[in-house]
């Protein structure tokens, strides 16, 4: 008994210290981005994460933990680089303003964040990114792009699409979305539904009740603990899907 006791003690042991999150740089020119990883295994599914405006924070480094639990190689990418990291919310608009305005550039620097992790050991066929926010953003630039991902997730993300071009996409797209955001309008929901239908994706649109643009986190006066739970419960189906 006290034997079988003592292994499982060691596993467990063994799999907090694999999901320990480990910073790693990597640079674009001159310029230094310092992401966080947990890399379970080499050449296991990935998911690679795009954070809130603030840039890296414990609502990504907690969704990072849970997705290594389910076996998942993660990253957790920074956008800005030392050279614009946001010291507050007023740097923070002005900085992630500029990424939505220049979609290409976003793209540059979700690309880096991707072969970074690909390096370290990520299944490059079997790769899924998730955003929050302006990460959220982020991820629905990626799927207009057709960057090599099988499935993105915008949570509670923005939906315009800076100009009114359409091409089929490819990844496959889930939306979680807070009904009571206001810094979304029913237009940019029917704009971005039309445009899913236009680009023959392969998409799904969740509305969560009783909910505002930060519902799932913690830190937020707007947590919602139930919707954040059921909206987890979705991400995770969809990423089983199309990461297997």
């Amino acid at each position: 008994m006290k034997k079988s006791l003592l292994i499982i003690t060691f596993l467990a042991t063994l799999t907090t210290m694999a999901q320990e999150i480990k910073k790693i740089s990597y640079f674009d020119n001159s310029v230094k981005h310092q992401a966080e990883t947990i890399i379970i295994k080499q050449n296991a599914p990935a998911v690679l994460i795009l954070p809130a405006w603030m840039g890296i924070d414990d609502e990504s480094r907690t969704a990072a933990k849970d997705l290594a639990n389910q076996g998942y190689n993660v990253l957790i990418a920074d956008i800005y680089g030392s050279v614009d990291t946001p010291t507050d919310m007023e740097s923070a608009k002005k900085i992630s303003s500029f990424y939505k305005e220049n979609p290409d550039k976003f793209i540059q620097k979700i690309q880096l964040a991707l072969n970074e992790l690909i390096k370290l050991g990520a299944n490059k066929d079997k790769i899924a990114v998730i955003g929050y926010c302006f990460g959220g953003t982020g991820t629905l630039e990626a799927a207009r792009a057709n960057m090599p991902f099988t499935g993105v997730v915008s949570i509670h993300g923005g939906l315009k699409k800076v100009d009114r071009r359409y091409n089929t996409i490819l990844p496959k797209v889930l939306v979680i979305h807070p009904a009571e955001d206001a810094s979304v309008s029913n237009q940019d929901i029917d704009l971005f539904m039309d445009e899913m239908r236009k680009s023959s994706a392969d998409w799904q649109f969740f509305n969560y009740g009783n909910s505002k643009h930060t519902f799932t986190n913690p830190q937020s006066k707007d947590y919602n603990a139930l919707m954040t739970e059921r909206a987890w419960k979705h991400v995770k189906l969809f990423l089983k899907e199309v990461l297997k």
